[in-house]
């Protein structure tokens, strides 16, 4: 846990260099090492990531204003957290003494300024924990703007104009693919249709689609019974993990069509494990299965290989996008015909801006964005990036869903609300990422309750 702040006379100077008009200033940040034990019930486990601990880099803005905080976290599975909170703390040190309205009107200006030092830039160009550590700091941001308005993120996203999203976003090297021109018709062109499309997202919500039954950690009953359960619940798409082998794919994916039926749609997430051929023959094997489609069938930098593999397996989709590590790599995906589905994260890349891009890159390719969520708090904060796209883009329309795992809401002031498979638009003011003080203090890694209970725990029984 790390703090960086302004003392009382820095902003006692600040304050009076404005006159008589008391701005909201930002006067510190603080970060969070949070992790939680999934590993213990292998929530979460897949081909590639056998036993990971969900955890957040989490970061707080404070204010002038003692009730006004900006909050988010960057998604990890455990060991390195306090190696992406390391990047946040050195990049949300730069809005500290901001004032909150000049940091909403210039909030383009500041993401590209968070990924524009050449010396951090060096470690990772437009990637690793330095791009989502600026994600870190402008979703925060973005929280803190919500919070002053008293909306949820979703509709103040929403209701900007189509010059100030464009404005937010850095169109450097995707240019060749959407210009800022195009950008600005995209959004006029849905201008007509946001005041029934808001109506449409307050009524019925944006669809969902899960992965709670599919992890590869899970014995076939336990898949199965939450199975049933998610048909249950309303969902008309189920994801499962594969890749540990043909046969155990053949023979799990065969038990889950004979519980559903041949018309329910069924996805599979390799999760990066493949080479490209061994991808292409191994998806073949299962084309009997009818599947809706396969996620991260490769490496997510290869993107040649995403656009063979499209190819090669061909009817089946092709999706990817939760490790995309910014726009110029979505960009290619769609530039190559790689993928018929685009996977947003919400804190893989820099944060809502690049997001923004995203989304309207997809549409100028007429792509649907499916958000990945799951981990800590990626529900929460990813539906109101597609809220947005419902809106204000791309429309409600049936290709649409977004991803929903049963874990975790608990510990978020205002938790995802799925009703009959669909995310039911939040009402809260801010972005979702707020989490309670209470789970701070318990997952807080490693001097938090649980975590100093379970190491005399490990203790005792050694």
């Amino acid at each position: 846990m790390k703090i960086c702040g302004m003392n009382l006379e820095s902003l006692k100077v600040w304050k009076g260099s404005w006159h008589n008009f008391m701005a909201t200033l930002i006067t510190g940040v603080r970060t969070f090492d949070v992790r939680f034990p999934t590993s213990t019930m292998l929530d979460g486990s897949d081909a590639m990531n056998a036993d990971p601990d969900y955890s957040a880099a989490y970061l707080k803005i404070y204010t002038s204003d003692p009730e006004l905080t900006g909050d988010s976290l960057v998604f990890t599975i455990g060991r390195g957290n306090e190696v992406q909170n390391s990047a946040i703390d050195i990049l949300a040190a730069h809005i500290v003494g901001m004032d909150t309205q000049h940091a909403f009107d210039t909030i383009g200006d500041i993401g590209r300024k968070l990924s524009a030092d050449s010396q951090l830039r060096w470690l990772g160009t437009d990637k690793g924990v330095f791009h989502m550590g600026a994600g870190a700091v402008v979703n925060a941001l973005w929280d803190l703007f919500a919070k002053e308005r008293k909306l949820p993120l979703w509709k103040l996203l929403a209701d900007l104009t189509p010059e100030q999203v464009v404005a937010a976003i850095d169109f450097r090297y995707i240019s060749d693919a959407l210009t800022p021109d195009e950008a600005l018709q995209i959004l006029r062109n849905a201008q007509h249709a946001k005041v029934a499309n808001e109506e449409i997202l307050r009524r019925d919500g944006v669809r969902a689609y899960t992965t709670t039954p599919g992890w590869l950690g899970y014995d076939d009953e336990k898949m199965l019974r939450l199975t049933s359960e998610a048909v249950a619940d309303g969902f008309t798409l189920v994801k499962y993990k594969c890749g540990k082998s043909v046969e155990d794919d053949r023979r799990r994916l065969g038990k889950v069509r004979q519980l559903v039926g041949p018309d329910f749609r069924i996805a599979i997430d390799a999760n990066q494990v493949w080479d490209v051929n061994t991808a292409i023959d191994w998806v073949n094997q299962l084309q009997e299965y009818k599947l809706e489609w396969i996620e991260e069938p490769t490496h997510p930098d290869d993107v040649v290989g995403h656009s063979t593999i499209a190819a090669g397996v061909a009817p089946t989709k092709v999706a990817t996008g939760e490790h995309a590590a910014n726009r110029i790599m979505f960009k290619q995906l769609l530039q190559l015909n790689a993928i018929s589905v685009m996977q947003i994260d919400a804190t893989r890349v820099a944060g809502v801006n690049e997001n923004l891009a995203n989304i309207l890159l997809a549409a100028k390719f007429n792509i649907p964005v499916c958000p990945h969520a799951g981990g800590v708090g990626l529900c929460e904060m990813v539906q109101h990036l597609a809220m947005f796209d419902a809106i204000a883009v791309s429309g409600h329309h049936e290709r649409r869903f977004v991803e929903y795992v049963h874990h975790l809401h608990e510990h978020f002031v205002e938790p995802t609300n799925v009703v009959a498979g669909f995310y039911k638009a939040p009402q809260l003011p801010g972005s979702g990422a707020h989490m309670l003080d209470s789970s701070i203090d318990r997952y807080l890694f490693p001097t938090g309750h649980y975590w100093t209970e379970a190491l005399q725990q490990s203790g005792a029984q050694k």
